[in-house]
């Protein structure tokens, strides 16, 4: 859950930043690293629900990774593609998000 929520918090944060270029880049990288966020909860609903062994467990994780891995891809479309907004504001709101990761298990206080 914490990660989830420093994932919103990026995603408000790559918003502001952004904001200062325009409404269309703010909502941009809000929006991708907002996907990015969802992804990760989904994943965490699929993976922590009920672990009944080491191949439900490592099931589990894989369908988790992929659906994941669907919803920030199937975000990214709906921003490049549908709504046609920036793509430099997409990418970087996405890489943030991610980057969280890596500051949630180095940190993990």
């Amino acid at each position: 859950m914490r990660t989830v929520l420093l994932q919103l918090a990026v995603a408000v944060l790559a918003g502001l930043v952004f904001l200062t270029l325009g409404r269309r880049e703010a909502m941009s990288a809000a929006m991708s690293a907002a996907f990015v966020a969802l992804g990760t909860m989904l994943f965490s609903m699929r993976f922590f629900s009920g672990l009944n062994g080491a191949g439900m467990a490592f099931s589990r994780l894989i369908a988790g990774v992929i659906l994941k891995w669907f919803v920030i891809v199937g975000g990214l479309f709906l921003i490049l593609a549908k709504f046609k907004l920036p793509p430099l504001a997409a990418i970087t709101g996405l890489v943030a998000a991610l980057a969280v990761y890596l500051f949630a298990f180095r940190f993990k206080g």
